[in-house]
């Protein structure tokens, strides 16, 4: 079965128009209707017309809340998710759970479809259109929010479903901190709803000063989302910060006219960002184009302001939180991993050529180790090693071991045949670690952190042990200095 879950609230307008569309869906299985009304106004009168559907009337809860109680009432295995505010078409269903047939894939991102022809809303779809550009082709994606999503349900149930110390913004924060287990995520444009877009700039800038208040609490338990995730164009946020700059540059022309260079530049930068969004909208809809510069500059504005006031004014629920780490501790890390790898890359090329030439001279083969793991996110990457085994240890290790019949995904060969004279030695002081300092000043690798697993062994994981790959990889932990192999 397939449980369909709407976020309603006070929705009488637009709820009606969204279970119509549901109802004329093209689909064999069984669907289940599931109204998650968190509005004063009871809707259980307007699903009398409508079978196989369902109300949960919790006013008041905040969107999480509300979704994490529809978790536990559905009956399906697979959860579409959409808002009262949108008519799904009528192959909306089909599409959206048709990358499910792919076990490897547990989330899925639909798209919009405007019907309106007012300035604001054919701005807002193309501000849409641009993003939903930036994910076709994409293996995976690591945003989806819920206007129209499909998850597997025991994956939400294993993970914790919705954190509801978020108000708003709940199905972002759900997909970041999936991808950063390392679940595939994955968007499929045909998969449309139509949906009513804001009619006022007023209405919209409000619309995006909420999302900017929310997003700044998002940023505080996922800092790497702040440079960059596979959804938000670079673009606006040298727009956000140019008009910052601008604004700072203003306020100090007061005590120096100098400042007022600061201001053209910031202005002149701003212009500059927009031009991929105004190119992007003259193929689609000239008139928009023409104008969208001040809209931009609203976006811009609008969600600088919003996020100024959630770095300074946290929801109390979120005050001291920052699980697993927040924005400056992730910074710290990172430049302390910098510059802790750039001075091991020093010592490493004074040793190199000495254990090259031991590794070498010892058994046939490279000096230098090559293997596939999986680093934070789920990942791959090279990771380097001097090598401690035979050359073709790999091959021989299905001659050792049967990797399916192990009991954990873990695994360590005491007294381990294919280590070399020369491997013990390297392995007992460490030393066959020190070219993994390239991986960390490459970002794949931290100082600290877990051991970066094999992929044979990471496609074993269970949901439990994926909370391991939240966690960039490291050189050395708790397992190098409390027990090693004999954990």
């Amino acid at each position: 079965m397939i449980s369909v879950l709407v976020l309603a609230e006070n929705a009488q307008s637009t709820l009606t128009g969204c279970l119509n569309g549901l109802m004329q869906q093209r689909i064999e299985e069984d669907i289940e209707i599931l109204v998650i009304d968190t509005g004063a106004v009871d809707q259980s009168d307007q699903l009398t017309n409508y079978r196989g559907s369902r109300l949960l009337h919790c006013p008041g809860m905040c969107p999480a809340e509300a979704r994490n109680l529809a978790l536990q009432a559905a009956r399906g295995e697979i959860l579409c998710f959409t808002n009262a505010s949108c008519i799904p078409k009528d192959d909306w269903i089909v599409n959206l759970t048709a990358p499910l047939a792919n076990q490897a894939v547990v989330g899925v991102k639909g798209a919009y479809e405007s019907f309106e022809n007012g300035r604001m809303a054919r701005f807002i779809q193309l501000e849409h259109e641009m993003k939903y550009d930036r994910l076709l082709g994409r293996p995976e994606i690591d945003f989806v929010d819920m206007y129209s999503a499909a998850y597997r349900r025991q994956v939400l149930l294993a993970n914790g479903g919705f954190d509801e110390r978020f108000g708003r913004l709940e199905g972002q924060e759900l997909s970041y901190r999936l991808a950063r287990r390392g679940y595939r995520l994955v968007f499929q444009p045909e998969a449309l709803v139509r949906h009513q877009h804001d009619a006022t700039v007023r209405h919209y800038a409000r619309w995006k000063a909420t999302v900017g208040y929310w997003k700044a609490q998002v940023n505080r338990h996922h800092p790497e989302r702040a440079v960059s995730d596979s959804y938000t164009p670079q673009t606006l946020r040298l727009q956000i910060g140019s008009l910052f700059a601008a604004a700072l540059s203003a306020l100090l022309i007061l005590f120096n006219p100098y400042f007022l260079i600061g201001v053209l530049a910031a202005t002149i930068l701003f212009i500059l960002t927009t031009m991929p969004f105004v190119a992007f909208a003259w193929s689609r809809d000239r008139s928009i184009a023409a104008g969208a510069v001040p809209l931009l500059a609203v976006r811009a504005l609008a969600l600088a302001t919003g996020y100024a006031s959630g770095i300074l004014r946290p929801p109390p629920l979120l005050v001291g939180k920052t699980q697993p780490i927040g924005g400056f501790s992730y910074l710290t890390k990172r430049l302390f991993d910098i510059v802790g790898s750039a001075i091991g890359l020093v010592l490493t090329g004074v040793l190199t050529p000495v254990l090259t030439t031991v590794i070498m001279l010892d058994s046939p083969g490279p000096a230098i180790f090559r293997q596939r793991r999986i680093g934070q996110g789920g990942r791959v990457f090279t990771m380097y090693k001097f090598r401690t085994m035979d050359a073709n240890a790999e091959a021989q290790l299905g001659k050792l071991l049967d990797i399916r019949e192990l009991d954990s995904p873990a695994f360590k060969l005491i007294d381990d045949p294919r280590i070399t004279r020369t491997g013990r030695l390297l392995r007992r002081w460490s030393l066959d670690e020190l070219p993994q300092f390239w991986n960390v000043l490459r970002g794949d690798m931290s100082l600290v952190g877990p051991r970066p697993e094999e992929e044979q062994i990471v496609a074993m994981y269970s949901d439990w042990h994926r909370q391991r790959l939240e966690a960039k990889p490291g050189m050395t932990g708790p397992m190098q200095v409390r027990g090693r192999a004999n954990l």
